[in-house]
């Protein structure tokens, strides 16, 4: 229903209206929103980047700001003790099945190239996590080291941040208007060391509807004075120096590939082993390391792994692991390989009662399949929500179907099976431009923290949240969504 007070601190109705439309405007000129129906002049906009306009940033309290602003340290940890984890067990140190199961369907060239000496201790520049707010506290439901939308949560944050007029005193946004586009800039800097030469960040034709968004933000960086080209894998060009890039300016070297492709697609990339060639010889730097394993689903099944449990304590201590354990759901590997008839599934409970095999799970009730099921990392269905399976919102039959489907793909495809967690309820409103009214809807919020590694220094430089409609399940950006990025109260 229309609402005549916004939720918004300090802002009019009618100031309200103005600020959406204003927001939407400046959405629509830089390419990143469909402020109509496209046609084919519109290429550069990509289909289905809508979304509900909301006049006000999400508003987190400053507990919330306080856990995730510990929250980027914590993860940089937990990635340096999972790449320890995987290089230890390689080596014989850990656990040989670690290794096994995050190589699992990966191609042996990239296996290879990945634990190159020289690539060792490299970890992900960029970390975004995906955090639903429950009843009982946050949850981690999804890490990412390739995420889209920084380029257009830099986008909102400066849009917000121009609007921000009155409601000044009100709240502040997380990171600040330009923390976005200046915490970009120097995690881009300090990945390219001593390399000289331009930034290339390469998007995929898979990640083409996230190109708007990194070419806008390609050019706010040479604003801020860092040469910076959003590029096709196709405009890079390989020579005995290195690679090279052709732009308006002449030919230039590049120093750093800001890697904005995923390493499952590898094989339809132009140019994808000229860029590792160039890599390997130090030609070039490249973020994010080309390090499948970190970017598998499947590391939240080893945190829970109680016969890893000693290395976690050891390598991030007793209490930053109980806080993992408390905020990662529990989560399973769907090997298919055959259970002793004395053993059980470690932590997973069908109906109150523990399981020897995956075969109770799939005759499970639907009050007893609050599980999701997800492919893990290395597929073209792993991102984007595309492949996930939610246990307690579909008949059974078909839950059955997906879980079979699951075990029957672990050679080429493994999938992990998760707890789900239930997003509470959040209050927001968008304003809906036909009827010039503002809309109050009940939502559930996925907060998606932006955080850049800079000298092993971590930097939050912005929220986004996606607020969709309580009845969905899956929460991810959509047309029914809110997005906004996120603000402190300080009033």
């Amino acid at each position: 229903m229309a609402q005549s007070e916004p939720l918004c601190p300090s802002l009019s109705f009618d100031a309200a209206l103005a600020r959406g439309a204003a927001l939407r405007a400046q959405l629509s000129a830089a390419g990143l929103f469909a402020d109509q129906i496209l046609h084919e002049s519109d290429s550069h906009i990509p289909a289905g980047a809508t979304w509900r306009i909301s006049p006000c940033p999400f508003l987190i309290s400053q507990e919330q700001l306080a856990f995730f602003t510990a929250l980027g340290p914590q993860l940089l940890s937990f990635y340096r003790a999972l790449n320890r984890l995987y290089m230890d067990s390689v080596k014989g140190g850990q656990p040989a099945w670690v290794a096994r199961y995050l190589d699992q369907g990966k191609p042996e060239g990239l296996i290879m190239f990945s634990r190159m000496k020289r690539f060792r201790d490299d970890l992900p520049a960029v970390i975004r996590p995906d955090v639903i707010p429950t009843q009982d506290g946050m949850v981690i439901t999804e890490l990412d080291s390739v995420p889209g939308g920084i380029g257009l949560t830099a986008a909102m944050s400066r849009f917000y941040g121009d609007l921000h007029g009155p409601s000044s005193d009100a709240y502040r946004l997380v990171g600040g208007p330009e923390g976005m586009v200046r915490g970009f800039a120097s995690m881009l800097r300090a990945a390219r060391g001593e390399h000289q030469g331009c930034i290339a960040i390469v998007v995929s034709e898979e990640a083409k509807d996230y190109r708007p968004e990194m070419t806008w933000l390609a050019a706010r960086l040479r604003d801020a004075g860092l040469t910076a080209f959003c590029v096709e894998p196709r405009e890079v060009h390989f020579t005995e120096e290195g690679l090279r890039l052709r732009t308006e300016d002449g030919d230039q070297a590049v120093g750093l590939i800001y890697r904005f492709y995923e390493l499952f697609d590898l094989l339809n990339i132009p140019k994808a082993e000229l860029i590792q060639y160039a890599v390997k010889k130090g030609l070039v730097a490249v973020t994010p390391p080309y390090k499948p394993a970190l970017e598998e689903k499947s590391a939240f099944a080893l945190l829970h792994h109680p016969l890893l449990r000693p290395f976690w304590e050891r390598e991030l201590g007793a209490a930053s692991l109980l806080h993992f354990t408390s905020v990662m759901p529990r989560t399973w590997l769907l090997d298919p390989a055959p259970i002793p008839p004395s053993a059980t599934i470690p932590d997973l409970q069908v109906g109150g009662r523990a399981v020897g095999s995956w075969e109770p799970l799939q005759q499970a009730g639907q009050k007893e399949r609050h599980f999701v099921i997800k492919p893990s990392g290395f597929s073209e269905l792993a991102w984007g929500s595309r492949g996930v399976s939610v246990g307690h919102d579909m008949p059974q039959t078909e839950w059955a179907a997906a879980l079979q489907t699951a075990l029957a793909s672990f050679s080429h495809t493994p999938y992990v099976l998760q707890e789900f967690h239930k997003g509470r309820l959040f209050d927001v409103e968008y304003v809906d431009e036909p009827s010039q009214s503002l809309i109050r809807m009940a939502g559930r919020a996925r907060l998606s923290p932006y955080y850049f590694v800079l000298d092993g220094r971590v930097e939050l430089a912005g929220i986004l949240a996606t607020v969709c409609p309580a009845d969905k399940k899956i929460l991810h950006g959509m047309r029914d969504a809110v997005m906004v990025p996120c603000a402190v109260r300080t009033t």
